[in-house]
C-alpha cells in the first residue's frame, strides 16, 4: 500500500474509483487484487487478478497470484495450471517453478516435484521455500541425509524457518537420531511452527 493513504481502505477506494474511470489498466487490477489479498477478500482478489491477465495476457505475477489462490482453497490442479502458464510467460522466473513442484509433491509425484524445484534453485539459489519444499521431497523419497542437508541449508541462512526445523526432526526421526530430531522439534516450535501431533506422540515414546 501506498504510504500516502491512511488506510487500506482508502487505497482500496482510490483504485477502485480509477478502475471506474478507465478499466483497461492491467497494473490498477493487480494492485487492486494485492490490496484485497491484504483484506483476505479471496473473491475480490481472484476478480481482480483475472481482469488483470485478461487485460494483460501475459503479466506471469497475476497467473502466480491466482494459482496461489487455487491452492487456498485445495486446488492443486488449477494452481498448476496457473504457475505453467507464468513460467511459459516468463523464462527462468522461480516463484511458479517452486509452486509447481509443490503441486506435483501434494500429488505424489516425486520425480516431477523434485525436477521443478531443482529448476527454481538453478534460479534462484537463495529461495528458502522451494528449498525447504525440495527437502520435503527427498524425505518422502526416503532419502533423509539428503532432506537433512537441503534442511541444514535453509537454517543456516534463516535461523528462524520452521518448516525447515520440521523437516529435519522428521529426518533425524526416520534415522533413529531420537536427541536431535527432538532438538529440531524444539527450535520449530520456538519458530512458532505447529508441529503434527502425532509426530509428538511417537518421538515422545522413543525418548
Amino acid at each position: 500500500m501506498k504510504e500516502r493513504y491512511e488506510s487500506l481502505d482508502e487505497y482500496i477506494a482510490d483504485l477502485q474509483a480509477e478502475i471506474a474511470q478507465s478499466d483497461n489498466c492491467a497494473n490498477h487490477f493487480y494492485q487492486l487484487g494485492m490490496a484485497m489479498l491484504a483484506k483476505h477478500d479471496y473473491v475480490e482478489a481472484e476478480n481482480a487478478f483475472l481482469n488483470a491477465v485478461r487485460l494483460s495476457p501475459r503479466l506471469a505475477e497475476g497467473f502466480v497470484q491466482l494459482g496461489g489462490l487455487c491452492l487456498k482453497r485445495g486446488d492443486y490442479e488449477g494452481c498448476l495450471r496457473y504457475n505453467t502458464e507464468a513460467s511459459n510467460i516468463r523464462a527462468k522466473y522461480a516463484v511458479p517453478q517452486a509452486n509447481i513442484g509443490f503441486c506435483h509433491l501434494q500429488t505424489g509425484d516425486i520425480k516431477k516435484a523434485k525436477s521443478a524445484l531443482t529448476k527454481a534453485l538453478e534460479w534462484d539459489p537463495e529461495f528458502l521455500q522451494a528449498r525447504t519444499t525440495l527437502a520435503s521431497a527427498y524425505f518422502m523419497e526416503g532419502k533423509y541425509d539428503a532432506c537433512i542437508e537441503e534442511s541444514n541449508t535453509v537454517i543456516k541462512a534463516q535461523p528462524a524457518f520452521g518448516p525447515a526445523w520440521n523437516n529435519l526432526a522428521l529426518a533425524y526421526f526416520e534415522k533413529e537420531e531420537y536427541a536431535k530430531a527432538k532438538e529440531a522439534v524444539e527450535q520449530a516450535q520456538k519458530c512458532g511452527y505447529e508441529v503434527h501431533p502425532d509426530f509428538l506422540k511417537e518421538l515422545q515414546a522413543k525418548i
